[in-house]
């Protein structure tokens, strides 16, 4: 049936080139972009997969830099170190050279070329550096990213590779320095304690005691004493009597207990005691532990000696029962490695402070230190610092019961000490003589190792830093042919597609034409 109102023929027609105009699109876009799945709305889940994978892709590609960095700063640490090696053994051949009979001129030349290749290895060492990082200085290890791990719930982690640094650094140690008023953390108080004479605890160290206490060195005998090894301070007072002559001995400042026995002997010398031998004994192997003796001969006649006139007292300093001392710490910046020491019932409680720590943990610090000891009628308590930037804290010592002994003249603050590089012994090398030449052979041979070790740590970490890197480039490629997989357009197939939708649209555009003349042809019954 023929109608005037609905052109059926038309309709399909319309639709067919509908459609076929929409794969048109579609082709001609996948040839613009050369992506099937340019969007979303293309294919979501096939769209989603290769953003993610993309994104990665990228975040490699930054991974690969990363290696690249580090791979350049670990090679420049290597070529550094095996340079600085091979100047260790120049220096080795020089020092093989003077363990011969040389004259003094001669050994000063070889030492004129052992100083300029220390000096070299200086300079190489402290230039070694890329980017600002030297690998060759301290002893912190560096991270360098290496790969991003995706696990399968969609988390993601960073994996680095960790190269330690190697200290070749030719610096000498250096001593801690005190605290001056003024330093961070100086440790300082305006109260004072009192002072008394005290006897030595038996046994304790400095104390002396004698094989004999029958209050007689006969005729031909030896009496012995024993000072006990240990520390001695200044003012430690030691005194005896012997052939009724008084014998007295007071430490200084750098006393030990062999120092204050030869004294002793000197004294007893001195004293021209009738009928007493020259004093002998022996000094303490050392000091610090070992005993000293000295011994008494009668000669003669009998010589009077009472082991109970021996007498060692020290000065004691003491907090008075309900009295009080403010210990003050000054603020500001600490470093890691300041010793902070506070002396109380004979004993040093030092503090060292870690990386981050403020004169509030040095005073808590202290005080843990002291209760701790749980030494006897002391309270310890911390006013903290409102700002231990500038603000000092306070550690108060209160005396509850009994006096307390302390020593608050002994109150010391240093700075952290300053190790010594890596071939620090390098400064010390000379062959200035045969004995100088044999130490020196024997230092190098532990530099030369140090410096061996070194590059072959730094060998190995860019070995596995440039393997990385070659894992991370093929995983890059791997990624990006998978993606191309996945949302690349086939070039040959879309052009033959869309010549074919080309003639599809041109006779769909001729249906459609033909359909919208059939009303003409029905005006034709009506002429």
């Amino acid at each position: 049936m023929s109608s005037i109102l609905t052109n059926n023929s038309a309709m399909v027609a319309l639709q067919t080139l509908r459609g076929i105009n929409s794969n048109l699109e579609t082709v001609q876009s996948e040839i613009s972009t050369g992506k099937k799945v340019a969007t979303a709305k293309d294919n979501a889940a096939i769209w989603a997969i290769s953003t993610v994978m993309a994104t990665d892709v990228d975040s490699f590609n930054q991974i690969t830099d990363s290696l690249n960095k580090g791979s350049s700063t670990v090679g420049v640490a290597r070529a550094a170190s095996e340079q600085v090696t091979s100047l260790l053994q120049d220096m080795k051949n020089l020092i093989v050279s003077a363990q011969e009979d040389l004259n003094a001129d001669d050994r000063a030349k070889i030492q004129t070329d052992i100083d300029a290749k220390r000096t070299a290895i200086s300079n190489i060492v402290n230039a070694a550096q890329f980017n600002g990082q030297n690998l060759l200085q301290g002893d912190e290890s560096i991270s360098i990213l290496a790969s991003l791990d995706r696990g399968s719930d969609g988390s993601v982690s960073a994996t680095s590779i960790t190269v330690a640094r190697q200290d070749l650094q030719t610096s000498a140690a250096v001593d801690a320095a005190d605290k001056v008023s003024g330093d961070a953390g100086f440790v300082s108080t305006a109260d004072s304690a009192t002072d008394t004479d005290t006897d030595k605890v038996a046994s304790s160290a400095g104390t002396i005691a004698s094989d004999d206490s029958d209050g007689t060195i006969t005729d031909g005998a030896t009496t012995t004493l024993t000072i006990k090894g240990g520390a001695v301070a200044a003012g430690d007072v030691f005194a005896f009597t012997v052939g009724g002559e008084d014998i007295s001995v007071t430490a200084v400042d750098g006393d030990t207990t062999n120092t204050i026995a030869a004294k002793l002997r000197t004294a007893i010398d001195a004293a021209t005691v009738t009928n007493l031998d020259a004093a002998g004994g022996a000094d303490g192997a050392d000091a610090a532990t070992d005993d000293a003796t000295i011994t008494l001969i009668a000669n003669g006649g009998d010589v009077t000696f009472d082991d109970s006139t021996i007498s060692t007292t020290y000065v004691q300093s003491v907090i008075s029962d309900g009295d009080s001392a403010d210990i003050s710490i000054a603020g500001g910046t600490l470093a890691a490695g300041d010793t902070f020491t506070v002396s109380a019932d004979g004993n040093d409680y030092t503090y060292t402070a870690v990386d981050g720590d403020t004169n509030n943990d040095v005073a808590a610090g202290l005080k843990a230190l002291l209760d701790d000891a749980s030494i006897t009628d002391l309270n310890v308590t911390v006013s903290d610092a409102a700002d231990p930037a500038s603000d000092a804290a306070t550690l108060t010592l209160e005396a509850d019961g009994s006096d307390v002994e302390v020593n608050l003249t002994a109150l010391a603050s240093q700075d952290a000490a300053v190790a010594a590089g890596g071939l620090g012994a390098i400064a010390d090398l000379s062959v200035g003589t045969t004995e100088d030449a044999t130490a020196a052979l024997n230092t190098i041979e532990d530099l030369l190792d140090t410096a061996i070790n070194a590059a072959t740590a730094f060998g190995s970490a860019q070995t596995q830093i440039e393997g990385q890197g070659e894992f991370v480039q093929t995983l890059i490629d791997s990624m990006t042919a998978g993606i191309g997989a996945m949302v690349d357009a086939d070039i040959e197939a879309a052009s033959a597609k869309l010549q074919a939708l080309q003639v599809q649209q041109q006779l769909g555009v001729q249906a459609l034409s033909i359909a919208n003349s059939n009303p003409q042809t029905l005006l034709s019954l009506f002429r």
